[in-house]
């Protein structure tokens, strides 16, 4: 059996070789698509194209795969949308870098600490993506998407601990996220002016990147006194900042 054995081997690194190669191509096209200009909403189509995994499944199983696949969409989609807000081509090409990384190194690992690093990249990149794309579409409409990345990357997150109210913890969530966008959007700031971290996506960062780091931390009875404090203090003050120049700016606007 031992020469059947080695002769295998090759075939086990050709396949990965070209696995990769594959992973690396569909960056690739995207860039490809974006400079075209003209093929943009195929870019879109090729994302959506390589998830139909997902339906080759009974029916049944297909919120279950959506779900399961949700982060990575969200990267895809928000990666696409950043390359597209950006007229640079190297900047282009760095964001295309970027999501061929979280193809080959960050997506392929189940790890708790992997998990962890997916649900926030996905929650943070979607945020932004929401406002870039959409940050001037109506009320609603930003609500509904901030609602709905906060749960999809907070089930992602609580589902690989095994948590028992996963369900309820996301929904809580997204709630959560949905009421901030709410509340903020009324008068939605951005940073720098001419940039694209809108406010809520700052506040909702600190306070979700915190509780999720409180929760890994308390799963590995790691979250000593010290940490809690300082976690405390740092999200406490960052958080009065952002509140004090909402009041900045809402008294500006008034006094004009």
């Amino acid at each position: 059996m031992k020469p059947l054995v080695s002769k295998l081997k090759p075939a086990k690194g050709v396949s990965t070789l070209l696995h990769v190669s594959l992973l690396l191509a569909f960056p690739v096209i995207l860039f490809v698509l974006v400079r075209l200009e003209n093929f943009t909403p195929l870019a879109f189509i090729v994302i959506g194209l390589s998830k139909w995994r997902m339906f080759a499944v009974r029916p049944r199983f297909w919120p279950a795969n959506i779900r399961a696949n949700a982060v990575d969409i969200i990267v895809g989609v928000a990666v696409l949308v950043f390359m597209l807000k950006t007229p640079s081509a190297s900047w282009q090409f760095g964001w295309a870098l970027a999501y061929a990384a979280w193809l080959i190194f960050l997506k392929p690992g189940s790890s708790l600490l992997f998990t962890s690093l997916q649900a926030a990249v996905a929650f943070i990149s979607g945020l932004m993506a929401v406002y870039i794309a959409w940050g001037g579409s109506p009320l609603w409409v930003l609500v509904l998407a901030t609602g709905l990345v906060c749960f999809l990357s907070a089930r992602h997150f609580f589902d690989s601990f095994d948590e028992p109210y996963a369900r309820l913890l996301s929904y809580m969530w997204g709630y959560f996220g949905a009421a901030m966008m709410w509340l903020l959007g009324h008068m939605l700031i951005v940073y720098p002016r001419q940039g694209y971290i809108a406010q809520p996506v700052l506040f909702l960062g600190i306070v979700g990147v915190g509780l999720a780091a409180a929760y890994y931390l308390d799963h590995f009875d790691r979250f000593a006194g010290y940490v809690k404090r300082q976690m405390l203090f740092m999200s406490t003050g960052i958080i009065l900042l952002l509140l004090a120049s909402l009041y900045y700016e809402g008294t500006r606007l008034l006094i004009r």
